[in-house]
């Protein structure tokens, strides 16, 4: 026996099988007036050939189906043997008899298949579902796009790909990126992802409030709090000095949904945050020292392990500049030689 399975043109997925046999065994059992007949019957099919296209296209919900089977099928011989209390009387009809079945297998191959393909297989393909929650915040659809493509090398199927707040189900992002490009033919399956699917997710996670970050009291590390308080002890003592010892509050806050851009060179995620330095006193209102702008922009790395795509953020360039930071004040005094409208990390005076 031989198989092969295939591309067609016009979205089809071919699957030719030749050659193939089939064993079939009955017991018989009749009994007509006084006469009673029983024994076996053992038939065989050789030379099955067998040719199912399935023709696949997309539903309303985004999920892939099977719009329609077609089907060649033929059994070049048949045979059965014959035993029991009348077996010699069906040795001589068995020419008859294996036309007969030859003739039906023959008739029943292609409706078994269609049934299988259109209602069966349908039937499963109903139960995957094409949008599910990743975690408490976002869900991801992953719904097919429009009927799936085939060459005769290639089945290409689009999907959405594109995440979504939990709590706003219904919510959808414009897709402005690029559509990917696959050049290799190699492999047996490639998967593509345009910017698009990574600014859903950040966009998703944004919207969801997800990023943010806020540090209060023993949660700020200690060498941090200390040079914080001694960075702005002025301020401090200028505007409410009864607080000098209230916890001190650190927040970092996405102002607007990250950009990720894909590149023959890599793909950098931009990011524009704010960092809000404050007093916290029990019971009372915030002090707040200083508020800066802090735009980063980080390398990422994308790689697939097993059922999980990880994503390894390096922080490549950023800057934090305010008007009114203390500071920024400390950075622009004697001794540092950058004296611009906004402090730059590392107090560097090159252009970011």
């Amino acid at each position: 026996m031989s198989s092969k399975l295939h591309f067609q043109p016009e979205q089809e997925l071919v699957l030719q099988i030749s050659n193939a046999s089939l064993r079939l065994g009955f017991r018989r059992q009749l009994l007509y007036w006084f006469f009673y007949d029983g024994g076996y019957i053992n038939a065989s099919a050789e030379g099955i050939s067998i040719r199912t296209a399935l023709q696949l296209s997309g539903d309303a919900s985004g999920r892939i189906k099977v719009a329609n089977v077609s089907c060649e099928a033929s059994v070049s011989r048949m045979r059965a043997a014959f035993g029991g209390t009348f077996g010699k009387l069906y040795e001589i009809l068995s020419t008859f008899i294996t036309s007969g079945m030859r003739f039906l297998l023959n008739q029943q191959i292609c409706p078994v298949l269609y049934h299988a393909g259109t209602v069966l297989l349908n039937s499963l393909l109903d139960t995957v579902p094409v949008r599910s929650p990743v975690d408490n915040l976002v869900g991801i659809d992953y719904s097919i796009l429009k009927d799936p493509e085939v060459s005769t090398s290639n089945l290409d199927m689009e999907f959405r790909g594109a995440f979504y707040p939990l709590a706003q189900g219904n919510r959808s992002f414009p897709n402005r990126a690029v559509e990917p490009q696959l050049q290799e033919e190699e492999r047996m399956v490639y998967v593509a992802f345009s910017e698009f699917f990574f600014d859903s997710a950040l966009e998703s996670y944004f919207r969801a409030g997800a990023l943010k970050l806020s540090l209060v009291g023993d949660k700020v590390p200690h060498d941090l709090d200390v040079l914080l308080r001694a960075s702005y002890f002025g301020s401090i003592v200028l505007q409410s000095p009864a607080v000098i010892d209230s916890p001190l509050k650190l927040e970092l806050k996405v102002l607007e949904a990250p950009h990720c851009t894909i590149k023959p060179s890599g793909t950098t995620i931009t990011v524009t945050a704010s960092v809000s330095i404050a007093l916290v006193p029990p019971n009372l209102p915030e002090v707040q020292l200083s508020s800066m702008i802090m735009d980063a922009r980080l390398s990422a790395k994308v790689a697939l392990q097993g059922k999980a795509l990880r994503i390894h953020l390096d922080l490549r360039k950023f800057r934090i500049y305010s008007n009114h930071s203390a500071l920024e004040s400390l950075a622009s005094g004697p001794g540092v030689g950058c004296r611009s409208h906004y402090l730059r990390a590392w107090t560097s005076c090159e252009k970011w």
